[in-house]
């Protein structure tokens, strides 16, 4: 029988702690190709989100796999990071050394919109930020729902408290015009939202044997996760953006319905919430509401040689 094929994806991130952990999981998961990386302001400037890109791709021994520089600023409201959670550097307590190489002079959206113009029905794409750039490539390209395969969203709070305030989770509350663009386009979209990636924690348990080891992984998930289990003060670190690489590999991961999607965008207390609608003319995603936690976070470490 011929081998199966690897899935060709484009990572879109703000890198961030678990954005850094879900590049690692992505390049080291054999059934996934990391073909490029674009970078959005999320949770630090994009300055840094692009950076912390290159550097973690160069920890990883992956500098030959392109990173695009993306939108600076949400579309239509005042920039807000989470430093708070992921440290000035975007990546906690971990100390990466500078990238050899430098972002390419394509924007992350007309790279999202050229490939998948050239491989048409063939690109998934793994957003885990902000969905700006996204949102900027549906204007350049109307036709991308047609020309993507898949596109998995780690976003949105549907049936839980949501992180950012008590309605919304941060990806979706940064830029809640791009989010409702987003979901109001007919992409074929997976989103993976707080509902499970609060049901699949990586535990301080799991972290503080790592301490000792200086393979790559280890240590990089060690120094990552430092700032959430010793300065924060947390038993868990919710593994949000590996979830939704995870799958991408294995779509069983979680189980999903179909749903219609808004987004909050006006004014209020509310904006950024993320609704499940019945309405037959809104388009329908899959939205995960149940996850495999021990099947997912034995991936995980495994893949990552974290046991």
């Amino acid at each position: 029988m011929p081998e199966p094929t690897e899935i060709p994806i484009i990572m879109d991130v703000d890198t961030g702690v678990d954005d850094a952990a879900a590049i690692a999981l992505a390049v080291r998961l054999p059934q996934l190709d990391l073909i490029g990386v674009t970078t959005v302001a999320g949770n630090v400037d994009v300055e840094r989100t692009t950076e912390n890109t290159l550097r973690v791709l160069s920890a990883l021994g992956c500098s030959s796999v392109p990173v695009y520089r993306g939108m600076s600023r949400p579309l239509a409201r005042a920039y807000h990071d989470a430093s708070e959670f992921h440290g000035v550097s975007g990546v906690g307590d971990a100390d990466f050394a500078p990238s050899p190489v430098a972002a390419e002079r394509e924007t992350a959206p007309e790279f999202i919109v050229q490939t998948l113009r050239a491989r048409p029905g063939e690109i998934t794409l793994v957003c885990v930020a902000p969905l700006t750039n996204i949102a900027v490539a549906l204007a350049l390209e109307p036709d991308l729902p047609k020309l993507a395969k898949r596109v998995v969203i780690m976003g949105g709070a549907f049936l839980c408290r949501g992180n950012s305030t008590p309605y919304a989770e941060y990806n979706i509350w940064a830029d809640p015009e791009a989010g409702s663009i987003v979901a109001n386009s007919t992409l074929p979209i997976t989103f993976i939202g707080l509902d499970v990636t609060h049901k699949a924690p990586f535990l301080k348990e799991h972290w503080e044997p790592l301490a000792p080891r200086t393979e790559n992984e280890p240590k990089m998930i060690y120094d990552l996760f430092r700032r959430s289990f010793v300065f924060r003060g947390r038993s868990e670190f919710p593994l949000h953006d590996p979830l939704a690489v995870g799958v991408v590999a294995f779509p069983d991961l979680v189980t999903t319905e179909l749903w219609g999607v808004t987004v909050e965008a006006g004014i209020g207390d509310e904006f950024g919430r993320t609704c499940l609608v019945k309405q037959p003319e809104s388009p329908k995603h899959a939205v995960a509401l149940a996850v495999k936690t021990e099947e997912f976070l034995d991936l995980f470490r495994r893949t990552l040689s974290l046991v």
